[in-house]
């Protein structure tokens, strides 16, 4: 248990960015199983329409912090060419 005030502040600080990166995580996450899961079906149209709104809600992750840019980057580049390879 922390002695000091700024040691308890801290406690209480970190509980509630957890929940809040945690919600977002969350979020991001089931964006992408849309994805997935329309890809899965070969559903071209439904997997496009997935992508580009899963799109914005993983690069707003990477602006509050939750994700790495890089990772982001490639996750989204790689369901791009499996997008594009239902479609051809």
């Amino acid at each position: 248990m922390a002695h000091h005030k700024s040691a308890k502040k801290r406690i209480v600080r970190n509980a509630h960015r957890f929940e809040i990166n945690h919600a977002r995580t969350s979020r991001i996450r089931t964006f992408v199983k849309k994805v997935e899961k329309a890809i899965a079906a070969g559903d071209h149209a439904a997997a496009r329409t997935a992508f580009v709104e899963a799109q914005p809600e993983m690069h707003r992750g990477v602006s509050k912090g939750v994700l790495h840019r890089n990772t982001v980057a490639r996750k989204l580049s790689r369901m791009n060419a499996r997008i594009k390879a239902l479609g051809a």
